[in-house]
């Protein structure tokens, strides 16, 4: 559909000076938030550069009402500070078969041959298209892809051991051996691949936001499938590598448990496991994998047993033809990640909070103000989407160009926040989401969201989603400016720091049963096509991993809802690494500490957030 000129609004001047003291002299909260890592010469470029790129967007090619909008807080356009797109899942099959190349004048590579290779080509190719994407970049089938490789290395020992004349005492010494020495060998790889993914040193001072989804078992579109390897496919289908497979998640989850140098978690990738009928929840692996969960909280579990979700899915966005509009299709790949070849052009969330209070206990008038401001994420998305395709045409993000045929398979997104406060708003404090009425009205936005982005679907031509997003550094920014315009409208937190609950999450003083936060959230979490996930929160670490294992299991095999994680709090000492529970000093040497409920992050700067306030206020 054609987009017409935008009215332009007049442009708003950037005072230079301040703009380069405030980064200096950490004059914003978010630049003293991120001193450890992003308070640097890349994080003042990223910074100064975006407050130009904000200005750009807002003043000269948005219309001046989707700009006012965003401005006055009625929503947040999320990523202004970037010139492009905000997060895409990539064929990882298609890189292990291409290379990283195909790009005018710079450097090229083949094909990787082996898993070396391999692992360093997927942290240059993650980094590089971080560049010219907003937020995550995601790998779907991490295991499943690179299986071939550990079994080609299997082979290759064997061929060895005959060639050499090796000897040992039995053929169980000879298997242990070849054992041993695959393991070690992906060990040394994937501890290579997770640190080089965790050093900010080459992306703007910053980490690439990146997510794997983990297959555990092969996915059946995949079985009789085959790697091209070196330019030929591999002898072995993925369905006969469960072995290899096996020892991919083995590495990559020692590795994650075992930490840095301090123990400290690594943030990246964010693992995603796609839990089908097929899960082995008594392996040694299902066990190592609850080991991790209940240590630090870092898996997002897919549910394939009792959602509508399929695990072919993923793969199946980028071969369809004509994809059907009258109907919502899921993004995958969870909150922080993407199906293979989709993603996601851009982000807006709408302020539930402000509508329930000035249109409160008049249904119509609230679900107007709901359908105004759709209709402006919708002119905001549909412009940022031309110009996003324009300029990939015009050569601005070559490596997306390569990798990419089209966008077509790209959503545009909307999401809310606040939708506790909006109840409570809307029905005077008598009602909340916990409530039956609040709950049922609560549904009912929702659906009607839904609806209004069938329709956007049908008019545009063009894909959106319903994501609960995660909008950390927007509901203060909400709720802020509505304690500067309303006085009098219901806020979750103190005067000084007011917030909104995220998305349709409860308040945390709900319950600290996890099944009865799963039986009100199942309703709610269904109604998402993009990204969610329920955070089932923990006092402290989980007593085992059984436990772990049994929450997960009745989690997924009881409940509807698409995405889970847990989040377990836990203290890291800057000399003594991981502590157990929540500790303002280190029992061990009395240093004062930051708590973390693992992972929470900032959905702005994509990094976690560090402050023991914030974190607190996070959970909402």
């Amino acid at each position: 559909m054609p987009i017409s000129t935008p009215k332009k609004q007049t442009p708003q001047t950037i005072d230079v000076q301040n703009c380069m003291e405030e980064y200096l002299n950490k004059l914003d909260w978010r630049v003293k938030e991120n001193a450890n890592g992003g308070y640097s010469l890349g994080g003042l470029i990223l910074n100064s550069s975006g407050k130009i790129t904000a200005n750009y967007w807002l003043s000269h090619i948005f219309p001046t009402e989707v700009g006012e909008a965003h401005r006055n807080g009625d929503y947040h356009i999320h990523d202004l500070g970037m010139f492009a797109g905000y997060c895409a899942g990539w064929s990882l099959r298609a890189l292990l078969e291409e290379g990283f190349n195909g790009v005018a004048d710079k450097t090229e590579s083949h094909a990787p041959k082996n898993l070396t290779t391999a692992m360093a080509q997927m942290v240059n190719f993650l980094g590089t298209l971080q560049n010219e994407w907003a937020g995550a970049q995601a790998f779907s089938s991490f295991d499943t892809y690179l299986a071939p490789y550990v079994h080609k290395y299997t082979e290759l020992l064997k061929k060895e051991c005959e060639e050499f004349q090796i000897t040992f005492p039995s053929p169980e010494d000879k298997a242990l051996y070849i054992q041993q020495k695959t393991y070690k060998y992906v060990y040394d790889n994937m501890q290579s691949f997770i640190f080089n993914m965790n050093v900010p040193s080459r992306w703007g001072t910053q980490n690439p936001f990146t997510n794997v989804t983990l297959d555990w078992v092969c996915p059946e579109d995949l079985k009789t499938k085959q790697l091209k390897l070196g330019g030929e496919y591999y002898h072995i289908p993925f369905g006969n590598m469960q072995n290899e497979m096996d020892i991919i998640n083995k590495a990559f989850i020692e590795v994650m448990m075992q930490g840095d140098a301090k123990g400290r978690a690594f943030t990246f990738p964010i693992p995603t496991y796609n839990i089908t009928k097929d899960f082995n929840w008594d392996s040694e692996n299902a066990t190592l994998l609850f080991e991790m969960t209940a240590k630090y909280g870092l898996p997002y579990f897919q549910n394939f047993l009792n959602s509508d979700l399929n695990p072919g899915d993923v793969r199946s966005m980028c071969c369809r033809l004509q994809l059907d509009l009258t109907e919502l299709l899921k993004r995958g790949g969870g909150l922080f990640g993407s199906a293979e070849m989709t993603g996601s052009l851009g982000v807006i969330t709408l302020n539930l909070a402000r509508i329930g209070y000035t249109h409160s206990g008049d249904e119509i008038a609230y679900m107007e103000q709901v359908e105004k401001l759709m209709n402006l994420a919708k002119t905001s998305l549909e412009i940022k989407r031309k110009v996003i395709e324009k300029w990939m045409d015009r050569g601005l993000f070559p490596y997306s160009r390569r990798y990419l045929n089209s966008l077509n398979s790209h959503f545009s997104t909307i999401g809310l926040n606040g939708l506790n406060e909006s109840i409570r708003n809307f029905f005077d404090d008598q009602e909340d989401i916990t409530s039956e009425k609040g709950k049922e009205f609560g549904i009912k936005i929702l659906e009607y969201m839904r609806n209004r982005l069938i329709e956007f679907q049908e008019e545009t031509g063009n894909l959106y989603n319903l994501e609960a997003t995660p909008a950390e550094g927007t509901t203060y920014r909400f709720a802020k400016e509505d304690k500067k315009r309303f006085p009098k409208i219901i806020q979750a937190g103190t005067d000084e720091n007011p917030y909104y609950t995220n998305s349709s999450q409860l308040p945390t003083e709900f319950s600290n049963d996890p099944f009865e936060v799963l039986q009100h959230q199942d309703q709610f979490q269904t109604k998402y096509t993009g990204g969610t996930v329920l955070h089932l929160y923990m006092g402290e670490r989980i007593s085992n991993a059984d436990a772990c294992k049994t929450l997960v299991k009745k989690a997924l095999q009881n409940f509807k809802l698409p995405y889970i994680t847990i989040s377990p709090t836990f203290s890291i000492c800057p000399h003594h690494g991981y502590l157990t529970g929540e500790h303002d000093y280190c029992p061990k040497c009395d240093k004062e500490l930051g708590i973390t409920d693992a992972p929470l992050y900032d959905y702005t700067t994509r990094k976690p957030f560090t402050s023991k306030e914030k974190i607190a206020q996070q959970k909402q």
